[in-house]
């Protein structure tokens, strides 16, 4: 673990070596990403903190207003010819009520601050204010809801507004002591049970920020341009110096990395094309000197195939159709003995030969062997479909024990002796076309999981009578 930690640091400081300009280039970038986003909150939090200062400002300057208005107002209710009404313009005599009043005000300040709104509205609004002066939206139904329970706080939401991004305000109108009495006992009042503390309606202000936010993106822009530039600068020299000190030892690496690359190729290509005629184990042998390898194996099987009437087809076809067809039979092969675990030995014209149990012994190697054999059957089949032929194979299988290696110094190749091999080439070439015939030893180890048809005894060459049997299916 310390030898692979020390490297990871070796490797990451030649690296930081080699690339110093663009390392600089990276943190000069950092630094103003960081630097610009810095900036950019840090301006929306001014932005923020000014714009509630100033609503709660402006909020508390027309609170103020109307309670003083409020005083007023009850002291001129004593006056003989002074009548309070919302259509004080057109009464002789006529003053605004507080609310009437509020809300002129807040029209007077919308005039002289555009794109500003000020609104009061209640869950309990006068008949004359009935279409305006409730909740209209989302914002201050849960504005008037959350003033309603916390009364002393404040409501605020950035929002988009009449297609503007906009600050929405609200805070709690609360009665005061001096409207009670008016509220209650006034004809029109839908309530009249208010008590000094309720909150009888909400005051909102709403302003504008799409002025605010193009100022402060502006300052941004202008900001990052002047820190791109001079970033810019600053590693357009740094790189022209690093680049002189650097440019004779990049040549030196840049030839290293290329031989180095070469070399590297060559002995992928070598070692792949070594994989592909030895298995790994023995190839890794030879790679660590052995010159001459021979292993005895007590008990593997052996599988021949031949694709029956191939021969004939070679008749009547071109040369490099016929290549092709093969080809894409055995790569089917291939795959199957990849897949069941099998060595593949070699193939002779349309002859096809694998092992089970070396180099790496295993106690299925004839279950094995023998689900190559159904499966390639199936194989042929599908290839007769897909290509309307009509071949077929003749597969046999022997179990025994087989010397196995590689020998010779040219064209290497893993290959069987015993009369094990012999006796399963014979199987292959005594049996019956579509057909897999299994010696006698095969048919012990398998008889319990395998369908098997007796065949009988039949002569075999350089064998005599032997008895054998053909493979039908699985089991179930």
């Amino acid at each position: 673990m310390h030898k692979l930690i020390h490297r990871v640091k070796t490797l990451f400081i030649q690296q930081l070596y080699k690339r110093t300009a663009l390392v600089l280039s990276i943190m000069f970038c950092i630094g103003i990403i960081a630097g610009l986003w810095n900036t950019y909150r840090l301006s929306s939090k001014l932005i923020k903190s000014q714009v509630l200062q100033n609503a709660s400002h402006y909020a508390e300057t027309i609170q103020a207003a109307r309670t003083l208005y409020s005083e007023v107002v009850t002291r001129a209710k004593t006056v003989e010819g002074i009548s309070i009404t919302h259509d004080y313009k057109i009464i002789e005599g006529g003053i605004p009520i507080p609310a009437t009043f509020l809300i002129e005000l807040g029209q007077y300040i919308q005039l002289e601050n555009p794109g500003m709104s000020v609104r009061l509205y209640s869950n309990y609004p006068f008949p004359s204010r009935q279409a305006e002066g409730g909740p209209r939206d989302n914002f201050e139904v849960k504005a008037m809801r959350y003033l309603e329970k916390k009364p002393n706080s404040e409501f605020y939401r950035f929002v988009k507004f009449q297609g503007r991004p906009s600050f929405r305000y609200a805070q709690a109108d609360i009665m005061k002591p001096s409207c009670v009495s008016c509220h209650n006992n006034h004809p029109d009042s839908p309530k009249k049970d208010w008590k000094v503390g309720d909150v009888r309606g909400v005051l909102e202000i709403t302003q504008p920020l799409d002025r605010i936010i193009k100022t402060t993106n502006a300052g941004l822009r202008d900001t990052f341009l002047t820190l791109a530039g001079l970033s810019v600068l600053g590693i357009i020299g740094m790189t022209l110096i690093i680049s002189k000190l650097r440019h004779t030892s990049k040549e030196l690496e840049k030839r290293v990395v290329e031989r180095t690359a070469e070399l590297a190729t060559e002995k992928e290509k070598s070692e792949s094309l070594l994989l592909n005629i030895l298995p790994e184990q023995i190839a890794q042998r030879l790679k660590q000197g052995h010159h001459q390898i021979a292993d005895g194996f007590a008990e593997v099987t052996i599988l021949f195939a031949d694709i029956v009437g191939f021969t004939q087809l070679s008749e009547k076809i071109l040369p490099e159709d016929l290549v092709i067809l093969l080809n894409k039979i055995f790569s089917e092969f291939d795959k199957l003995s990849d897949r069941h675990g099998l060595e593949k030995i070699k193939t002779i014209g349309d002859a096809y030969m694998v092992a089970s149990g070396l180099p790496i012994p295993r106690a299925d190697h004839a279950k094995a062997a023998a689900e190559m054999a159904l499966d390639m059957q199936q194989e042929i089949s599908k290839f007769n479909l897909q290509h309307n032929f009509e071949l077929c194979i003749r597969i046999g299988i022997n179990t025994g024990p087989v010397v196995a290696g590689v020998i010779g110094t040219k064209k290497y190749i893993y290959d069987l002796w015993g009369d094990a091999v012999n006796t399963a080439s014979r199987m292959e070439s005594h049996g019956i076309p579509g057909t897999i015939q299994v010696s006698t030893k095969t048919y012990d180890l398998l008889h319990n999981q395998y369908i098997f048809q007796e065949r009988g005894a039949i002569v075999v060459k350089g064998k005599g009578e032997m008895k054998t049997y053909l493979l039908i299916g699985r089991k179930v």
